[in-house]
């Protein structure tokens, strides 16, 4: 798959009552639906309750990019695996991504697009 591009830093506010509400905007719903959609055909058949590490490699669309170039523009890596950490939670691979404690995360342009993820136990 094609990774999204939009992260929850695209959240929206309205003033409702004269209290802040937020919410997503239709592409961020998309983003989610599309990330929970794929990943949920990958959940664990036991859902992680120990650390983890969470390896993760987001693989974008090269264009005029050489194959496996870093991608140093954004989206910024901490906004894509917010998202994509709550979508794993939701979908049972962990009680809670607070269970994280180590992450590598990289992006580059690619040949082939996708999001590689390895999540390994922690002792």
């Amino acid at each position: 798959m094609v990774p999204p591009e939009v992260t929850y830093q695209e959240h929206k506010v309205a003033v409702i009552k004269g209290k802040p509400v937020f919410y997503d905007p239709p592409e961020v719903k998309a983003a989610k639906q599309k990330l929970t959609g794929h990943l949920a055909r990958h959940k664990p058949r036991k859902r992680y309750e120990c650390g983890v590490r969470l390896i993760t490699r987001w693989c974008f669309p090269r264009g005029r990019h050489k194959d496996g170039e870093y991608r140093i523009t954004k989206p910024d890596t901490d906004n894509l695996q917010k998202m994509l950490k709550d979508c794993m939670t939701m979908c049972g691979f962990w009680k809670d991504d607070a269970l994280v404690a180590s992450e590598l995360t990289e992006k580059f342009w690619a040949e082939i697009p996708g999001i590689y993820i390895r999540i390994e136990e922690l002792e």
